[in-house]
């Protein structure tokens, strides 16, 4: 009997193991999958968007990633990259796909570049998408310019502060862009970088998201005050949930990692009505601060009746971004919390629209007062060095940085700083490996006391 039990307790003890092996091989299953959307969205932004290479894709944005994709890139086989030509002929051919395989099993993961719309990752799976149609676009309307004009500006001493060592180990740097009163009076870019590269801003999307509300609520169109319309009913208590709630971080629905990581849309080809929508109620909202892609993405998601008329192709268009292009899901959706990609000159016209007021070529683009609005702390906020308004961060607890100084803060070390009470907006453009941190307070200090001299 004693034995019997022994072997009956053995195999007990054995069946956990071996699902856990069977839900290891499945993960790491998973893990492959979006690791290739990784690569292939990645490689399909930078080279559709600019004149990147496969080989800098590789040193830069495939270089220092997060756990766990960073173990597993190597394994991958080389991406498959097609042309709307069909070949790679000519000085700047138009990416159609790039593809990359996870599996011997399974069609390659695709991310399908239309132009004017960017890069889309397809679903695991997908072989092909439904065509997505062109962003319209505003016409015959001058756009706002920086004094200086479209020609290589020398790199100097200013700009070259951005690549020192000084502002964190291991940090890397690959442009940086500083105005004043207007003018650019710094720049300088990492080797193979240059003022018409564009870069995916990760999360200072959700600051440009915050300027797009910004634009709808100044056209009529939007009420931060409303509800954001999510739940199943007006019974639903989400319903409650208001789109000043959602720039807040403070919906109180739950995230189930902090910052809300999203791989799933991000890499994996689900879309914004399936994975950010419907998550559950937890908090009074209003009541907790929880960053969370997902309140952006509802809040976007809240105007996007207004994007046929007025997508962001437009407002961008009209600030001057002509190399900026907001990404969506397959079905069209904008991803305006982290996939758009973006020049420092681009983002650096971006901060000027905050420090004129909103206002373009003598006409008010964002409500009166939404300067305020964005960069004055509401409710509850977040731990540590770094307050939160509506869609910005705030340097207001940043020792030697004026008080008035708000900011988008974006993943790997997208910063565009605006200090209102000193004309001043500093980019700076990064791809900064895991566990890296650039110093930006220290960064905008150490500006603002270059400019004094």
């Amino acid at each position: 009997m004693i034995r019997t039990a022994l072997a009956a307790t053995a195999l007990i003890l054995a069946v956990p193991a071996a699902a856990q092996t069977a839900q290891d091989q499945l993960d790491l299953r998973y893990d492959r999958a979006l690791t290739a959307g990784y690569k292939a969205l990645m490689l399909c932004g930078a080279m559709a968007h600019g004149t990147r290479t496969v080989e800098s894709v590789a040193a830069w944005e495939l270089n220092g990633i997060q756990a766990p994709l960073d173990g597993l890139l190597a394994d991958l086989p080389p991406a498959e990259i097609s042309y709307v030509e069909g070949t790679a002929a000519g000085p700047l051919p138009i990416i159609r796909t790039v593809a990359v395989r996870f599996a011997d099993d399974m069609p390659p993961r695709i991310a399908a570049h239309t132009p004017g719309r960017g890069c889309t990752i397809l679903p695991v799976g997908m072989t092909a998408a439904p065509p997505l149609p062109k962003p319209k676009l505003l016409t015959g309307r001058e756009v706002f310019q920086l004094v200086s004009p479209e020609f290589d500006f020398p790199a100097n001493a200013l700009g070259r502060m951005g690549f020192s060592t000084s502002y964190g180990a291991g940090a890397r740097s690959t442009g940086v862009a500083i105005v004043k009163d207007g003018e650019l009076v710094g720049e300088a870019y990492a080797e193979g970088f240059t003022q018409y590269t564009p870069q995916r801003t990760w999360s200072v999307a959700k600051s440009l998201a915050a300027t797009v509300i910004g634009a709808a609520v100044q056209r009529g169109e939007a009420d931060v005050t409303g509800s954001a319309g999510l739940g199943a009913s007006d019974a639903d208590p989400r319903r409650a949930i208001t789109i000043d709630h959602l720039l807040r971080m403070a919906s109180g629905r739950y995230s189930d990692t902090p910052g809300n990581r999203t791989d799933p849309l991000y890499f994996g080809g689900a879309t914004v009505t399936e994975v950010a929508l419907d998550w559950p109620l937890i908090a009074a909202p209003g009541g907790t601060y929880r960053y969370a892609n997902n309140d952006t993405l509802a809040a976007i998601a809240a105007i996007a009746p207004t994007f046929d008329a007025h997508p962001p192709a437009s407002l961008f268009k009209t600030l001057g971004m002509e190399r900026t292009v907001a990404e969506t899901d397959w079905q069209g959706n904008y991803i305006l919390s982290s996939q758009v990609w973006s020049t420092s000159r681009d983002l650096a016209r971006f901060g000027q629209l905050y420090l004129d007021d909103g206002i373009v070529n003598g006409k008010r683009l964002l409500p009166e007062g939404w300067v305020q609005y964005v960069s004055t702390p509401s409710g509850p906020q977040p731990e540590g060095e770094f307050g939160y308004g509506a869609g910005f961060w705030l340097l207001n607890k940043s020792e030697g940085v004026p008080p008035d100084t708000f900011a988008a803060f974006g993943n790997r070390g997208q910063y565009v700083v605006i200090v209102p009470s000193r004309n001043v907006v500093i980019v700076r453009r990064g791809e900064d490996p895991v566990g890296a941190r650039f110093d930006i307070a220290a960064f905008t200090r150490d500006v603002l006391a270059a400019l004094e001299d």
